[in-house]
């Protein structure tokens, strides 16, 4: 098996089970989650038919790495890492929005802004900006966090008017999210790379706040190459981006947006190859370190475990 699409365990005390677009959570003894990233892959909403080799220990190895070196800005969710592709943390309640925050003038708020727009989750623009453009300072967009649909853009002062965050807790959420932007900006910029924009997830256990779910990933997070960025923006050129991009355009090119009536194109073993060292490309050159993939066998088996190895001595604590 070269890769997991899906999961089916039994751990011990296993009190619930979540199936996302990408992660399988396992919730133990109601206190601790066990989030599986699978090598499942999505776009346009859509999870596509083929799995992608070390998808899932690439993302979940770029998190555990930039959780780990942001642990002194704000605590996070995460206790144990037994497995590439797991990792075992403290459930948290999670606020219901995201944090958004921008450095630069792309993707959605490039499209609001192209289409007349000056104020972007009530956030204020100035005139003459194109797109890629560095903002004056780094702005927060927040969303909502759906439960089914879209997520949608807020405003700071409708979370606050509806009571969906209290004033107390947004203050720190704002001041956590431009510290670990500054932080993920400065870690990106030592790579040669540009943090152009990012979300942040954010939870509570009793009054304290953690930093939940994945951060500075290319699956969650906007990177420009640094080498040549001003004069492609001085010629008007498209700038050299490091996301997962490359398999939006593939679709798009086959004629698929996630429609109805759209069908996904055939994903070929040769495809599926490219994209999976594209991702390894992405890992090495986001964290810097030579990415060692794990080629055993069965991965569902080393998987279960691990994850059985751990939850012993966490479940006996």
């Amino acid at each position: 098996m070269r890769a997991i699409k899906e999961t089916n365990f039994k751990f011990p005390k296993q009190s619930n089970f979540y199936k996302g677009k990408v992660r399988d959570v396992y919730t133990i003894d109601h206190r601790l989650m066990t989030m599986v990233v699978t090598d499942r892959i999505s776009a346009f909403d859509v999870v596509l038919p083929e799995a992608i080799p070390f998808k899932g220990q690439v993302l979940n190895q770029i998190a555990a790495k930039f959780l780990k070196a942001t642990a002194d800005i704000v605590p996070n969710w995460v206790i144990a890492v037994p497995d590439e592709m797991v990792t075992i943390g403290r459930i948290c309640e999670p606020f219901k929005v995201e944090m958004v925050v921008r450095g630069y003038l792309a993707g959605h708020a490039w499209r609001e802004y192209s289409a007349g727009k000056r104020s972007v989750c009530g956030v204020a623009l100035p005139d003459g900006l194109k797109e890629n453009d560095q903002l004056p300072e780094p702005i927060i967009t927040p969303t909502t966090k759906a439960h089914v649909g879209h997520d949608e853009d807020i405003s700071r002062e409708d979370i606050l008017a509806r009571g969906i965050v209290s004033i107390q807790d947004y203050d720190r959420l704002e001041e956590f999210t431009f510290a670990l932007y500054k932080r993920g900006t400065e870690m990106a910029a030592e790579r040669g790379l540009i943090l152009v924009d990012t979300k942040y997830e954010f939870g509570k256990v009793g009054e304290e706040i953690f930093l939940i779910d994945e951060i500075h990933t290319p699956d969650s997070s906007r990177y420009f190459y640094a080498e040549g960025y001003r004069e492609r923006q001085d010629t008007n050129e498209p700038q050299k981006q490091l996301s997962k991009e490359f398999v939006r355009k593939w679709l798009i090119d086959n004629g698929f947006q996630g429609k109805d009536g759209q069908t996904v194109p055939e994903m070929t073993p040769e495809l599926v190859d490219s994209i999976s060292e594209r991702y390894i490309e992405l890992y090495e050159q986001i964290t810097g370190d030579k990415f060692v993939k794990n080629e055993q066998d069965d991965i569902p088996d080393r998987i279960e475990q691990n994850v059985l190895k751990s939850l012993t001595t966490l479940l006996s604590n």
